[in-house]
């Protein structure tokens, strides 16, 4: 039998801070990119509030771990979250962790597992504080989940959404536009140009929640073509080597894009 080489993945939600309707999107955004070997979530359950979480753990064989709220104010949650996190970090059995939660207390904890060379995958509302993003190698804000592609392991054809303007997008505060305009200028060559893997990389370094899909775009390429501050330009490939996809500022003259 052939050795299963998908990275294995702890998935820790906090689901005092999470909303239970988003456990499915979220489990399938997570199978994209590995395994969830370990599935927990956090949380009082005698508490009247957490009620609809009890169906999706069942359905979803996630572990329900029980922390009684022992003092107003202290959110033991956390606490326990974060001692079973670094059980597990060093128990060297795991490629990388989900941590599920719009709290900045993981923001260390983030920061520790990546200390350690693990994936840190973050998933949160878009209230989350910036420093727990910034300490996370992707972060996904879980009011995008249903705008990602869903996951088809049987198919080589992913729905996207109806493509909205990169620019223009009432429905963030934040546009791609300057994070785009940086990382291209951030990647410039000698030549000019921008090779589109290194803007990639780049943005995900400096921006781990930004993903194409959230503006309506199923990869990055689409995106930048679809603005109006970038050419595209593909070179023949050096022997043995894939194609360049070559990115640049266009100049305020304009001028089509080059594909």
């Amino acid at each position: 039998m052939a050795c299963d080489k998908s990275p294995k993945f702890v998935v820790l939600i906090d689901a005092d801070n999470a909303q239970f309707s988003i456990v499915t999107d979220l489990l399938a955004e997570v199978a994209k990119h590995g395994t969830a070997h370990v599935k927990r979530a956090y949380g009082d359950w005698t508490n009247t509030g957490l009620k609809g979480w009890s169906d999706v753990l069942l359905r979803n064989s996630i572990q329900p771990i029980q922390q009684f709220a022992y003092t107003h104010g202290k959110n033991a949650t956390d606490s326990a979250m974060i001692v079973d996190a670094m059980d597990l970090l060093h128990s060297g059995n795991f490629d990388g962790f989900c941590l599920v939660s719009s709290d900045s207390d993981f923001t260390r904890l983030a920061t520790r597992i990546r200390e350690s060379g693990l994936k840190v995958y973050g998933f949160g509302e878009r209230k989350t504080p910036k420093p727990f993003v910034a300490a996370c190698d992707e972060f996904i804000y879980t009011e995008d989940l249903k705008y990602l592609p869903e996951f088809a392991p049987n198919s080589n054809e992913v729905e996207v959404p109806e493509a909205r303007s990169p620019i223009q997008d009432a429905r963030h505060n934040d546009t791609p536009d300057s994070q785009l305009k940086s990382s291209a200028e951030t990647s410039l060559d000698n030549s000019g140009w921008a090779r589109l893997s290194e803007v990639g990389e780049h943005l995900i370094n400096r921006h781990p929640d930004f993903k194409p899909s959230t503006h309506g775009y199923s990869k990055l390429s689409d995106l930048i073509i679809a603005s109006p501050h970038f050419d595209v330009e593909e070179r023949p490939p050096k022997p043995g080597e894939a194609p360049d996809l070559l990115v640049r500022r266009r100049k305020a003259s304009g001028g089509n894009s080059q594909v």
